[in-house]
């Protein structure tokens, strides 16, 4: 396995490549934004693990070209930034998980084995167009209608609303969501699940009927027809 490390902290850099090779990863180390953009666009990584802050090219922008490129490449975002905003513009950008500093190497070993173990992951015989009403998912184009109507969704946004179509007419509580569609156990002191399911009915629900996403208060969030 070849992993990237965009950091350009040399000592924190250094530090993660030596813990990785350790457990022998062949890690490729870079700098700064543009650096780490010339290797991350090549198809020779099967993770990256990024800085939010870089010069040359900050982290958000990096990752979204990273993701636009290559859209299953496994990235894990790290940042001293630990707000609800600041996690959901790493999860917009199109970062699968997100690691505040400072943090132990097992953690962060943890979190990029949970990653590499859910794309691997290819459910035999799923169906292509995930339905609910007039809603339709597709999970080959990655694209959203609703009455025909296609609706943008990040990947965050397509990865939630796949997960609760594929667990239709079931409560799902945030713990779940966390775990499920973040790879992450829920944080009590963030509501950036709250803030995703908002987005999505903004989105889905606002200017449709039948509503579709139901609240349960307190415990989590149902999708189904009334």
């Amino acid at each position: 396995m070849r992993l990237l490390v965009i950091e350009d902290d040399d000592r924190v850099a250094h530090l993660i490549g030596r813990g990785f090779e350790e457990e022998g990863w062949r890690v490729d180390l870079a700098f700064d934004g543009q650096m780490g953009k010339r290797l991350a666009l090549t198809p020779d990584h099967d993770a990256i693990i990024m800085d939010l802050i870089l010069p040359k090219l900050n982290g958000l922008d990096l990752c979204r070209e990273i993701r636009q490129a290559r859209p299953d490449v496994p990235i894990l975002m790290l940042t001293a930034l630990g707000t609800t905003d600041d996690k959901v513009e790493g999860f917009d950008a199109g970062a699968d998980d997100y690691l505040v500093k400072p943090f132990e190497f097992r953690e962060l070993s943890v979190r990029l084995r949970t990653l590499l173990k859910r794309q691997a992951r290819q459910p035999v015989g799923s169906p292509v167009t995930l339905r609910l009403a007039d809603l339709e998912l597709n999970v080959v184009t990655h694209t959203v209608t609703r009455a025909g109507q296609e609706i943008p969704l990040t990947p965050k946004e397509f990865k939630l609303l796949e997960y609760m179509l594929l667990h239709q007419e079931r409560l799902l509580t945030r713990a779940e969501i966390a775990e499920k569609v973040w790879d992450t156990h829920f944080d009590t002191g963030t509501n950036f699940i709250d803030v995703y399911i908002n987005y999505l009915r903004k989105k889905i629900d606002r200017d449709y009927e039948p509503k579709l996403i139901h609240t349960k208060s307190g415990v989590g969030f149902v999708l189904k027809i009334g």
